[in-house]
């Protein structure tokens, strides 16, 4: 196990969100976000963290260190707390338990499962939000090294170069129909042989290790220990496995292996978690995106999103817990990074505005949708991915969002409706506001841009603009006025230009195959 790492919370940066708008029917959900959120705040002996919610009193590792970093926007110690939770009851190993309780008045480790692994990522960018703590920085390069060389010890159990998992909550697909037979979990480091079809050569766990290593490289980088190339070329390997092994050209998707190295037929929507992870070429994102998400009759429905495509023979449309069909609002949450990996802004509006609007309806947090009608399945409110999912929509759609050095300033069309957005973190302020069509970055109340609205607009912490970004679904004009200078160009969905020689030079276009047409 490892130690506790000593950081003294009163030393954290004070961080709050402020947000303002005269569109009430916005106003009302952001504000039942933040009274809903504080809910899911309870106390695990010594540190309090943010628990999933709903039915859920736990943290998960797939869920809280993602959410607990998103949460960061308004709580240093809960969002911190959430990372040092897992990282502190690693195993000796290099095993991060799945799942970690409160019994009895102890805390209880579970490790039969994986249950995903959106760690990496949000505890790097922790890094950035408790202004660069490189004992921190160090103690993380530690845990996913540990768990990587887990990882390849045990999980290629057949020696082919591809990662398995060997039980439903690995991957924390509870009840899904793809995984017929399969155990909901496994303890020990032998596989599962004669159960179902597992071990299966997962798209999943390969997206584990790509992640950690990723990351890996980019804190090599950053404590100049030398070991940087090396972490980038072991990601890259594991990236060219997946696209050897388990991609399928001729599908644009790609599909696990059973424990007879056969594919296994049925389009999941993992192929988005496989972006999360970062596990794509651009592309395999373009194609998925283009043949398979943005397909009405697969993944595009009323609800966009469903676990299993919705012309898959295996699609269930189930209102319990359920990774067979219905929309999962973790889904939602982990779309926004497998998105913004590959430049699909556009996409995220869509998806954005979609959710907003459902629960703008409902003002209730569930699990699940139905993907025909857009109903929550409802079960239990309070449910966090929901909650964090529709907060981390807004900052990017509407408000401002750091993300490591940088900050996302999202200037959506929002009618003729003005709105003040504010996150307060340590001494400085950054605020949005939007009006008369058009939006201003402000930092410490000196106003760094304005822009027509229709575009994100990247800058560093100082508010330098290093990016402005298409995130309409149509070409926008825009308008863009930094200082005494004043640019005026068209922006198409997905494009990102940037300023050279006082001039707007494109920098960048991805695909935006909106609406379908394959």
């Amino acid at each position: 196990m490892s130690k506790s790492l000593e950081i003294d919370s009163t030393t954290l940066p004070e961080t709050q969100v402020i947000y303002t708008t005269d569109n009430g029917t916005l106003q009302r959900l952001f504000d039942r976000c933040e009274e809903m959120g504080k809910k899911n705040i309870q106390a695990f002996l010594d540190k309090k963290v943010l628990v999933e919610g709903s039915y859920y009193p736990n943290v998960w590792l797939e869920t809280q260190p993602m959410g607990g970093e998103m949460y960061a926007k308004r709580n240093m110690e809960v969002a911190l707390n959430n990372q040092l939770i897992f990282m502190e009851n690693q195993r000796a190993d290099g095993r991060i338990p799945g799942m970690i309780s409160v019994v009895e008045g102890e805390l209880q480790s579970d490790f039969d499962w994986f249950q995903g692994y959106c760690f990496p990522v949000p505890a790097l960018k922790m890094y950035y939000w408790m202004k660069k703590d490189k004992n921190y920085l160090q103690r993380l390069y530690d845990v996913l090294k540990g768990f990587d060389d887990y990882l390849w010890k045990y999980r290629d159990s057949d020696g082919d170069g591809c990662l398995e998992t060997w039980c439903v909550w690995d991957t924390g697909e509870d009840h899904s129909t793809r995984l017929p037979g399969a155990p909901d979990s496994w303890g020990g480091e032998t596989p599962p042989s004669g159960i179902g079809q597992v071990p299966y050569e997962s798209m999943d766990v390969m997206g584990y290790s790509c992640s950690g290593r990723d990351v890996i490289a980019i804190i090599s980088k950053e404590l100049g220990n030398g070991q940087e190339s090396y972490w980038q070329e072991k990601a890259d390997e594991v990236r060219q496995k997946i696209k050897s092994y388990l991609w399928r050209a001729d599908r644009h998707a790609c599909y696990d292996r059973d424990s007879k190295n056969e594919f296994m037929d049925v389009l999941t929507h993992n192929n988005l978690r496989v972006m999360y992870f970062g596990g794509f070429s651009q592309e395999m994102a373009d194609a998925f995106i283009a043949y398979h998400m943005l397909n009405p009759e697969e993944f595009w429905t009323t609800m966009p999103l469903p676990s299993i495509a919705v012309n898959d023979p295996l699609f269930r449309n189930i209102a319990s817990n359920d990774w067979s069909g219905q929309p999962q609002s973790l889904t939602y949450q982990r779309a926004i990074q497998a998105l913004e990996n590959y430049g699909h802004y556009a996409e995220i509006t869509l998806l954005g505005k979609i959710y907003l609007s459902v629960l703008e309806k409902h003002l209730f947090f569930p699990q699940q949708f139905d993907p025909f009608t857009a109903e929550p399945s409802k079960a239990k409110d309070g449910y966090g991915p929901a909650i964090l999912s529709a907060l981390e929509y807004h900052s990017r759609l509407y408000g401002v969002s750091i993300s490591m050095d940088d900050l996302f300033w999202g200037g959506l069309q929002d009618g003729e409706f003005e709105r003040s957005y504010t996150q307060q973190w340590a001494e400085d302020r950054f605020t949005l506001k939007s009006k008369h069509g058009f939006f201003s970055g402000y930092i410490n109340e000196k106003q760094v841009f304005r822009a027509s609205n229709g575009v994100r607009i990247v800058t560093d912490l100082q508010g330098q603009v290093k990016e402005i970004i298409g995130i309409e679904t149509k070409p926008t004009t825009v308008r863009l006025e930094i200082e005494d200078r004043r640019f005026t160009f068209t922006i198409k969905p997905n494009e990102a230009y940037v300023i050279e020689n006082k001039g707007v030079i494109k920098k960048k276009r991805v695909a935006f195959d909106y609406p379908f047409a394959r």
